[in-house]
């Protein structure tokens, strides 16, 4: 068999995010292989997202997940576990929500069922990002248009998802794992990154300084830097198996 090392790619966003958000990085992501844009939006739960996109990816594939993404990239890594070659796990958790987290998407569920959607809260959206990024209008509007392709709908379907910790299910995930932490993340801190580095067999870390949580769009060279090489050293000696 001809040694192919090319790995499609599956990448899945967060909570009301799209496919523009790794647009800063797509050339660069496509050097490992075709990219494909998993729908995180027709389901209302982890599960549900995970049979869709395992549903619509290719036979064999890598799979990049941001935040929630990387919730149901980790539930498709338990799923298809033949069919998964790497997982890279970026701004993300395996922690359920808090009791003030829970709090605070019932209460903007309700304002919304109430009032209708408005559009993310630029508290939210500032939230998300550095510091120093607060008075960047162009990443902010980037992030809130985002929100708005998606919708009301789309909000109360991924609001409304109680998330559950999959902490004690960490351990079933066979494949090479990288972990990508932001040192500013200000949503999801450094020790769930390193929770998920010791709860995955083998997997290892990376924390990239100078950016909030949304890294793919506040850092996406930095992003593409620690990922892009570990992704090509992976398909290297994927290439090889049944060959």
């Amino acid at each position: 068999m001809k040694d192919d090392p090319a790995m499609n790619l599956v990448l899945l966003p967060g909570f009301m995010t799209d496919a523009d958000l790794w647009s800063d990085m797509a050339e660069r992501l496509a050097q490992v292989g075709p990219l494909t844009h998993g729908d995180l939006s027709q389901d209302a739960t982890i599960p549900a997202m995970a049979g869709r996109v395992a549903a619509a990816a290719p036979a064999r594939f890598g799979l990049v997940g941001f935040s929630m993404g990387g919730y149901v990239a980790r539930a498709v890594a338990r799923l298809v576990p033949e069919r998964v070659q790497a997982l890279v796990l970026v701004a993300t958790s395996s922690r359920a929500d808090t009791q003030a987290q829970a709090r605070r998407k019932a209460a903007a569920i309700a304002q919304i069922r109430q009032q209708g959607y408005r559009g993310l809260s630029r508290a939210a959206i500032l939230q998300s990002v550095h510091p120093g990024r607060t008075g960047d209008t162009a990443l902010v509007s980037r992030i809130r248009q985002m929100g708005d392709r998606l919708g009301g709908p789309v909000f109360l379907r991924q609001a409304g998802q109680a998330r559950e910790s999959d902490g004690d299910r960490l351990g079933a995930i066979g494949c090479p794992t990288l972990v990508v932490a932001a040192a500013q993340d200000a949503l999801r801190s450094l020790d769930e990154a390193q929770e998920l580095r010791d709860g995955i067999p083998g997997a290892t870390l990376t924390v990239i300084d100078g950016s909030g949580h949304m890294l793919p769009l506040e850092a996406p060279h930095a992003l593409a830097d620690a990922v892009v090489p570990w992704l090509r050293a992976q398909t290297s000696g994927a290439s090889t198996i049944g060959s």
